[in-house]
């Protein structure tokens, strides 16, 4: 914080002194997040001069505005020119990386140019270049401001924002600080008011210029020792900085960046510049309120990690360190919560699961007393929590451990929910786009004790919001539902379920009896609906559809019909059995046979480089990926504009996360297309069983009208789904909850 530094006594300044300019500029930057600078002459040689102070600037979500002469150097302007026209290809420049950042700063060549227009383009630097309106002369400004989040540093100064002006002239600064005084605090209002009408484009004195219209300083062209400054070799650079810092007070200054920088590389922060969204920092605050406990319903795609780590990452910043536990269904999804938490710079992170020998790694036994005082995380598996083996390092761990349970429907299930009551973790987050467990109202219970909360949730964060929020975290969408009808046999099979079904079916309740057989049953007419027959020929017609609009299937994601529910309280991993196999290798086979140009590769349990696969996804050189469950694992892919869904997955939970994985934001996508295959029995004449259809159909419908509400085209759902409302009497919205 700018109030922090060891300010000079008489706020001035002065070259050859214990307090230089260079100084002033070196600890602002590191304490500060804003700088306005109102310049006359301004070369890029100045920031790299003070690089170190700026790499610290730009890590902390530092950015720049100035206002500059018209006269710049060659390489200079060409740099402003780029970054104003965004056209900076192939270049990363990741803030996150404080000493990579600090590097390429540190050096004056073509990296350095390039950096500054990525700056440029990005908007961590703003310039806006003036000439005096109707006059001859040139904007000769040299003052600023610094701000944090509480105050301001304002200066006025005689040198120029150049090599020369900070390191080779002899110059004098005074700075006011807006908490010493009334004066200084009137100072800095004064200097803001005048900066924002320059600014903002509306100062009637000042004419504004675009970069083609800047004077470029050359030698035979302006002979002034001003222009000449503009033009600083980079040999020369690197000695004058060389000579400068080995003055005393300027080595202490810089030492002191330095051992800044070191702090800031180990330290956990928010991994994006522009921090947590509102909606995240609301997340936080309701935990908070609520004794530090809570369920985050949010939709797939919103980043619930972020909104989690983000309150881990406030404890830190509370109390000095971190401590965290993480439940995760699977190891892939384990593998993707050690990435993102070595994105917020968290470190010594166990991981525990099926595989490997964590127990030696962990030994909570030995060394609990030293996790008092020291940051940790462990991910951990649902299958390896609730096991003996890791429950013995577990209770050792110190009460304000933060338990983050993902996918937090999985800590319902009866093996996990008998240890709850004897969890001693205190600091408790449960995370799902669904969080309730469907036909188990126990675990449901045991889940809104644990987390002491229930709907409408500590944090509610629907699809509906974040599309429609300014800025959107999902896409629009188009959805289109095709009717897929049972074969002669399939519908025999699923009438035969039928009838046994019938006679556990209450009528007046429309509901079923409470009873065993009712969920073996209904699990074996699900199977009848997954591996319909009809799905196939239906799929290929969307396919070939799809293939002559788009003249390809790039960035295509394709659920195959799939078996039962992986059940994550006993396995941590997926595993298609031999039927399943025998499908997804039909439906693949489906979509390589639309083209010979199309290119498709299965992403399951069996793959064996997930990530080198999502990756040539990414860049188009797999076109299609052809699945089961395991793309419901939370695995990233945003470029994914087109979804076909075989699997008629009644589940909430899986629907709503296949449908939120589609609708990831990605700069070169508008908006998604979702097919959907709804298999409904044909109808028939049976009597007896007609209200019992008539309800299981509006149960298969309710994912229907929940894809179509949101959808950009919801009448065409209505077109294709008539007859079947028709012949049971059914309103499409009425008749259904929507629960987006």
């Amino acid at each position: 914080m700018l109030n922090s530094i060891n300010w000079a006594e008489d706020r001035t300044y002065r070259s050859e002194t214990e307090n230089e300019p260079y100084q002033f500029y070196s600890e602002c930057l590191v304490a500060s997040t804003k700088l306005d600078l109102l310049l006359g002459y301004f070369s890029s040689s100045a920031i790299n001069v003070l690089s170190h102070g700026f790499a610290t600037f730009l890590y902390n979500g530092g950015s720049v505005r100035m206002v500059i002469n018209n006269i710049l150097s060659e390489a200079d302007k060409q740099a402003i020119k780029k970054g104003h026209q965004g056209s900076i290809p192939n270049l990363e420049v990741d803030l996150n990386d404080i000493k990579k950042l600090r590097r390429t700063l540190d050096e004056y060549g073509i990296h350095f140019f390039e950096c500054l227009s990525w700056l440029i383009a990005n908007d961590k630097i703003q310039i806006k270049i003036i000439r005096p309106k109707d006059g001859t002369g040139i904007a000769h400004y040299k003052s600023g401001i610094f701000s944090d989040s509480n105050n301001s540093v304002g200066f006025n100064a005689s040198c120029n924002f150049t090599a020369f002006g900070l390191l080779e002239n002899l110059e004098k600064l005074t700075c006011h600080l807006s908490w010493d005084d009334r004066r200084s605090q009137r100072w800095i209002e004064k200097e803001t008011e005048y900066f924002e009408n320059i600014f903002n484009g509306t100062a009637e004195f000042a004419e504004y210029l675009d970069v083609d219209s800047v004077t470029v300083a050359m030698k035979n062209e302006f002979g002034s020792r001003d222009i000449q400054e503009l033009l600083v070799k980079e040999a020369e650079l690197h000695e004058r900085k060389v000579s400068k810092l080995r003055k005393p007070k300027i080595r202490e200054s810089h030492e002191r960046v330095l051992t800044r920088i070191e702090e800031l590389s180990r330290e956990p922060k928010f991994p994006y510049p522009q921090g947590p969204r509102e909606y995240q920092r609301q997340a936080h605050a309701s935990w908070v309120a609520n004794g530090y406990k809570g369920l985050f319903a949010m939709a797939t795609g919103t980043g619930k990690t972020l909104t989690s780590l983000n309150c881990l990452l406030n404890e830190f910043y509370r109390i000095g360190s971190y401590k965290a536990i993480i439940l995760v269904p699977t190891i892939a999804l384990l593998n993707q919560w050690k990435d993102e938490c070595l994105k917020f710079n968290f470190r010594n992170i166990i991981t525990v699961s099926s595989r490997g020998d964590w127990s030696g790694k962990l030994s909570f036994n030995a060394t609990a007393s030293n996790f008092i005082s020291t940051s940790f995380i462990v991910i951990v598996t649902y299958a390896s929590f609730y096991r003996k083996k890791f429950q013995a390092h577990f209770v050792t761990l110190p009460e304000d451990t933060l338990l983050i349970a993902d996918e937090v429907h999985n800590i319902g299930s009866p093996n996990v929910a008998r240890i709850l009551p004897k969890i001693h973790l205190q600091k408790r987050i449960g995370l799902s786009a669904t969080p309730n467990r469907k036909y188990d109202e126990e675990g449901n219970l045991s889940i809104e004790r644990f987390f002491n909360d229930r709907p409408p949730f500590v944090f509610s964060y629907s699809m509906r919001q974040a599309m429609e929020n300014d800025p959107p975290a999902l896409c629009q969408y188009k959805y289109y539902p095709h009717l897929v009808r049972l074969s002669d046999e399939e519908l025999e099979e699923y009438l035969r379920i039928s009838k046994q079904l019938l006679k556990y079916f209450d009528a007046a309740s429309k509901k079923f009896k409470d009873n065993p057989e009712v969920e073996n049953l209904l699990l074996m007419r699900k199977r009848v609906i997954h591996k319909a027959e009809q799905k196939l020929p239906v799929f290929r017609k969307i396919l070939q559809d799809e293939f002559r609009l788009r003249k390809n299937l790039k960035y295509t994601l394709v659920y195959v019909p799939e078996g039962l529910e992986a059940n994550y309280e006993e396995v941590d991993e997926i595993i298609e059995d031999d039927e399943e196999i025998r499908l997804i290798n039909e439906y693949t086979r489906a979509v390589s046979r639309v083209d010979q140009s199309v290119m498709v590769s299965q992403y399951t349990a069996a793959t064996k480089d997930r990530q080198k696969l999502t990756e040539d996804y990414e860049q188009g050189k797999v076109h299609v990926l052809t699945s089961m469950k395991c793309l419901d694992e939370g695995v990233d892919v945003p470029r994914s504009e087109l979804a076909i869904f075989c699997a008629s997955t009644g589940n909430p939970r899986q629907f709503v996360q296949r449908r939120g994985r589609v609708l990831r934001l990605h700069k070169d996508k508008i908006f998604a297309v979702i097919h959907d295959l709804v298999v409904v029995p044909a109808t028939n004449d049976d009597e007896s069983t007609f209200e019992m259809e008539k309800n299981l159909v509006k149960a298969e419908l309710e994912r229907v009208i929940d894809f179509s509400s949101l959808s950009m085209n919801s009448m065409d759902t209505y077109q294709e789904l008539r007859p079947v409302l028709e012949y049971y009497n059914l309103n499409l919205y009425e008749d259904t909850q929507v629960n987006s």
